[in-house]
């Protein structure tokens, strides 16, 4: 079987919305649940873009918000495919709000979405490889290998059927812990 590949702006999508105090949580800032959605509209664009198939969620590995996003910014995310495996795709999200009247732009939050590729009947498919062309793109791919690899290792680590937590103690004590086991 041909593998087939495509290069990373091929699937590159950027959004932009005003943010309306319809989406503000109670502090006045743009609630977060609601860039979590918008996340997840524009990670799902772009996979289904690089996959030509329709996508799913499989996790957020990473959603760190830096900085809160006013009433009145425009917000603006910029997704593209950072990795790929057999069927799933790893997919990088960069938003920013800029304050329309200053002109000042913010880096708001940075986060990592793994979508999978499904057929018409919910099987996982195959997806494109991906040309890395930039030293840019070649780190993304390398760090998401690097993400999956420590992923895996936290999970196996700490399987509930395997874990010691007599192994863990002396990590809690500098923590706001208080350990009150019973037999």
């Amino acid at each position: 079987m041909q593998q087939n590949y495509k290069s990373v702006e091929a699937s590159q999508v950027v959004i932009s919305e005003l943010m309306l105090p319809s989406h503000s949580n109670f502090n006045g800032k743009i609630h977060g649940g609601y860039i979590l959605s918008l996340l997840d509209q524009i990670a799902f664009a772009c996979a289904s873009k690089h996959s030509r198939a329709y996508c799913v969620t499989a996790s957020v590995d990473t959603v760190d918000f830096l900085r809160p996003i006013e009433i009145g910014e425009l917000v603006t995310m910029k997704a593209s495919v950072n990795y790929v495996g057999r069927s799933s795709m790893v997919i990088g999200i960069r938003v920013e709000s800029e304050n329309i009247q200053t002109g000042d732009i913010k880096h708001c939050n940075s986060s990592y979405f793994t979508m999978v590729a499904k057929d018409k009947d919910g099987n996982s498919i195959e997806v494109p490889g991906l040309v890395l062309k930039s030293d840019d793109e070649i780190r993304r791919f390398a760090k998401s290998i690097k993400r999956k690899k420590m992923k895996d290792f936290r999970v196996k680590e700490f399987h509930e059927t395997d874990f010691a937590s007599e192994k863990y103690l002396h990590i809690l004590e500098d923590h706001k812990a208080k350990i009150e086991m019973h037999s």
